[in-house]
């Protein structure tokens, strides 16, 4: 858990320095289990996001952009009530635990000065937003409710009084020195990494395996030596925020990592750090769980596909057989005089043939000898009039294995906002049945696009799905403007707003139209650049097909980087 108690104390002391003394100005619920509370501070403007998410709990000041419901749920709804305007007098963590408690001071509504607590706790699954009164301890309302039922020990509902998570009387480490630790640890025991965890409050494996990497031969001198110097660097705030990357997997610290054999990238701030790690994790896991059935389903219908192009293909094989099937047929008939009922094969000259040689005919013993040499004409005419139709067959189901593919990699880079539209496409274009919710006439909705913004400042527009792509191709985009697409790998429409963009501006776009495809993950990706003049949708083609010409092609391998930087100068 990177997360853990010093972490928390880190983090509680960067929000201090910028939020103490703020205003709340407004509040959003974007998601079941995060919030995001503006707050104006020192004349500056701050997003500060909250999060319970079972998976990726956290607490920290965000750039990014969150779109929010049409409607704010109930939780939200109370928030407000209850801390917009509000000031916040101090944040401060609970007995260096994982829990953030926000004290805001405002006016009830009958005027009278009210102080209320945001708790946030980050415990993993168990994860936890609450507001309570302070004068009275009571919860006034939680973003998951916790019944007796559940947990024996405390309740969170409304009306009940506010209990912490229970606590297991571990030592402080900010007030240990290297006696305490050296008592503390059994060397004989082994597992030392394990023994300080149980030990110390708000010390995860992280940073129980680097102090006992840091005493190299860890015994009683060299261990207690390297976790004190670990708990000094956390008592003079020396933080290095850093994100750690071995090419499998990433971690991120508050303080230098020696014990990983990991790439470091360090960042300003633990709130920078954050965004940029959590960067889409959150969203891919909503994505997840909001097309879960949709991904299975345009799964199951390109394995479909894939399934009947082999039998197809088989059938044409069958079919380029005709030739044989018509020398057989004219064979037999030549030599009917010699072909007695009964017999399963014979062998006769074959005519066409300038060398005479000769052939054997499968026959069918039921069969008289001119009912087999019908039998040969008929399998020649069913051939050469299936090869037209199989090869027909073979192309639309090719076209329908494409556009599921091109689905699949829309449905890898979609942001929760998308999946509507490509759920909107499938069922126009009759591959699912409209929802009960859908059977009313709705306003249909607006296509937003993806914005980015060039080095130089040029606006880039980016469709992730087929919808935002017929949009952004066909509708929008000027006759002269740029636009690009991984050469044949599904993948995004790109336009750059620019008639004459720059080189580097050209590349930048190219790097936009790779990361969005299907080849993000891939080196040296080829990007097709042309003008939109040159772009057409053939007439009954699937929702985002198009065919170009007068392309020109740039090789780039994605940067996620710069697609972040990007995205960010919006």
């Amino acid at each position: 858990m990177s997360f853990d108690g010093i972490f928390t104390y880190a983090m509680t002391k960067e929000l201090k320095t910028a939020l103490e003394g703020g205003r709340i100005t407004k509040i959003y619920q974007p998601f079941q289990h995060e919030l995001v509370l503006y707050v104006r501070a020192h004349g500056k403007n701050y997003k500060l996001l909250l999060s319970a998410h079972p998976s990726y709990a956290r607490v920290h000041l965000t750039a990014e952009t969150y779109d929010n419901p049409a409607e704010p749920p109930m939780f939200c709804m109370l928030l407000r009530k209850h801390l917009e305007g509000s000031i916040i007098e101090s944040i401060r963590q609970i007995d260096f635990d994982r829990i953030i408690v926000i004290e805001a001071k405002g006016r009830n509504e009958i005027g009278d000065l009210s102080v209320k607590q945001l708790i946030v706790e980050i415990m993993g699954r168990h994860s936890n937003i609450i507001l309570i009164d302070k004068e009275t301890n009571t919860i006034i309302d939680s973003i998951k409710h916790l019944s007796p039922a559940v947990n024996r020990y405390r309740t969170v509902l409304p009306g009940y009084s506010y209990v912490a998570p229970p606590s297991h009387d571990k030592l402080n480490p900010l007030t240990v020195n290297e006696e305490t630790v050296m008592k503390k640890v059994d060397f004989h025991a082994g597992k030392l990494a394990e023994q300080l965890v149980s030990a110390f409050a708000g010390i995860s494996p992280l940073f129980a395996n680097e102090a006992v990497f840091r005493a190299g031969l860890a015994n009683r001198t060299t261990l207690p030596k390297s976790f004190v110097a670990l708990i000094e660097d956390v008592r003079n705030d020396r933080f290095t925020p850093c994100i750690y990357d071995n090419g499998q997997k990433q971690w991120f610290y508050v303080l230098p990592l020696t014990h990983l054999d990991a790439e470091a990238k360090p960042f300003a701030t633990l709130s920078e750090m954050l965004d940029r790690f959590y960067f889409g994790k959150a969203e891919r896991d909503r994505v997840k769980q909001q097309a879960y059935d949709l991904e299975r389903f345009v799964a199951n219908e390109k394995a479909k596909n894939e399934k009947k192009l082999g039998k197809l293909n088989e059938t044409l094989e069958e079919a380029k057989q005709a030739e044989q099937y018509r020398l057989w047929g004219e064979l037999l008939t030549a030599n009917l005089y010699a072909v007695k009922r009964g017999m399963t094969e014979i062998e006769v000259i074959n005519y066409y043939d300038e060398n005479g040689s000769t052939m054997t005919i499968p026959l069918d013993a039921q069969k008289s000898p001119s009912e087999n040499a019908q039998s040969y004409f008929q399998k020649y005419q069913k051939a050469k009039n299936s090869i037209g139709i199989v090869q027909e067959q073979i192309m639309r189901t090719n076209e329908e294995i494409a556009y599921f593919d091109t689905l699949l990699q829309q449905l890898e880079t979609a942001a929760p906002k998308d999946i509507e539209e490509i759920r909107d496409e499938l069922t126009e274009q009759g591959y699912l049945r409209p929802r009960a919710s859908k059977l009313k006439k709705q306003k249909p909705r607006a296509i937003e696009l993806e914005r980015y913004t060039a080095s130089d400042g040029t606006e880039i527009l980016v469709g992730k799905n087929n919808k935002q792509n017929d949009y952004l191709t066909n509708k929008l985009a000027q006759k002269d403007e740029i636009w690009l697409h991984t050469k044949d790998i599904p993948g995004s429409h790109v336009v750059i707003r620019s008639k004459n963009p720059s080189e580097q501006t050209l590349i930048e776009a190219a790097h936009l139209a790779a990361y969005f495809s299907k080849a993000r993950h891939s080196s040296s990706v080829p990007v097709d650049y042309t003008r939109i003049r040159h772009v057409k949708k053939p007439s009954g083609a699937k929702p985002g097909f198009v065919i170009y010409e007068n392309q020109q092609t740039i090789y780039v391998t994605p940067d996620e980087e710069l697609v972040i930087k990007m995205k960010k100068t919006v």
